[in-house]
């Protein structure tokens, strides 16, 4: 077939979630079925630039399912924020001969493709982020393995808050997106949830769901805090002061990131690099500016160019308007290209009844 996609290529970018290797091995596997080239991109970006490459063949990706981390390994790359990074970038395309790019990632990732997009190169992204905070997709690969963890890891410290009759206040990650926090505080009844997206008022969000809480019976207590909302350690040091309770600060930290990915995340992460692959070998009439994730519980592609635009509307933090979804902050863009998509939004309900002290 004229034009026919012969070689893409495959990289992973920014922090690493459990299931990128499974969307490695999909995109490979999909590759192979589809008589298409596959060049693993080592360090991302970084390698783009530099030409650090493997040709990915089956043999290669054999038993990786079950492996958190990614074999592509991943790097952020300072380079590549300049416009001769970028061109370097694109540069490595051409000479390899790579007809698309396929990046598995979070924000920064799809920034990237923003960028390569504007050099003429076909990109495809797959969402891969513990954050869960790219727009246009319900899920991000690696987010239901981080929930399980951190939720995992919380119910080992209720064990031992309940037995000292202790207060624990422990730090979610999430960057600037409270997604992971919520969902973590929901699942193990936390005392109390803070978010990046919802303003702290220390006394009436912390102090008094904790003597709520008191008051209901309950010796121990649980305070989850995302990593965007504010310090943990300021948060252990504010209860002591106001209650004379001697906290217990935890930091769960990098362990959210790695760990055997759940079969959630790996079935997830096979299908959206399958769909990657079986787009970028599709169409080749017009350069490929796609992203692929799931929206209402279905798979769904979204089509059409990445630019400015679609950047800043997939930025997640900022304040809430008046229709209850996210408003734009131009200081934090996320690459992606459905411009008509809504950004994320934490019903307003969930901040009036959550935490339910009886829970805790």
């Amino acid at each position: 077939m004229a034009n026919a996609v012969k070689r893409i290529g495959v990289l992973t970018s920014g922090g690493d979630a459990p299931g990128m290797n499974a969307a490695i091995r999909s995109v490979v596997r999909a590759c192979t079925y589809m008589g298409i080239e596959c060049v693993g991109i080592r360090r991302g970006y970084n390698g783009l630039i530099n030409g650090d490459f493997t040709v990915l063949q089956n043999d290669n990706v054999a038993h990786i399912i079950n492996r958190g981390g990614t074999i592509l390994y991943t790097a952020r790359s300072d380079e590549f924020r300049t416009l001769e990074g970028q061109k370097k970038a694109a540069a490595t395309c051409k000479l390899l001969g790579l007809d698309g790019i396929v990046s598995i990632g979070g924000d920064g990732s799809f920034r990237g493709l923003v960028e390569l997009a504007k050099q003429g190169i076909s990109v495809v992204g797959v969402p891969a982020t513990i954050d869960n905070d790219i727009v246009c997709t319900g899920y991000t690969i690696g987010y239901d393995t981080a929930a399980n963890t951190a939720v995992e890891a919380i119910d080992r410290l209720r064990d031992t808050m309940q037995s000292h009759e202790r207060c624990s206040v422990v730090e979610v990650m999430g960057r600037n997106a409270g997604h992971l926090a919520l969902y973590v505080g929901l699942a193990t009844g936390a005392t109390a949830v803070l978010v990046p997206e919802k303003p702290v008022d220390f006394d009436r969000d912390v102090i008094d769901r904790i003597r709520q809480a008191r008051l209901a019976g309950n010796t121990h207590f649980m305070i989850i805090v995302a990593e965007g909302a504010g310090s943990a350690i300021e948060i252990g040091k504010g209860i002591h002061e106001e209650l004379g309770l001697d906290p217990r600060v935890t930091i769960l930290g990098h362990i959210q990131r790695g760990g055997t990915p759940s079969a959630r995340d790996r079935v997830m992460a096979s299908r959206m690099g399958y769909h990657a692959v079986q787009d970028a070998g599709r169409r080749q009439d017009e350069p490929r500016h796609l992203r692929t994730g799931r929206s209402d519980g279905r798979h769904r592609y979204h089509r059409g160019p990445f630019h400015e635009e679609g950047a800043q509307r997939a930025a997640v933090r900022g304040a809430a308007g008046d229709d209850g979804h996210r408003q734009l902050n131009p200081d934090k863009k996320i690459g992606a290209c459905c411009t008509a998509a809504r950004p994320f939004s934490i019903p307003e309900q969930l901040f009036r009844h959550l935490p339910f002290p009886s829970l805790s």
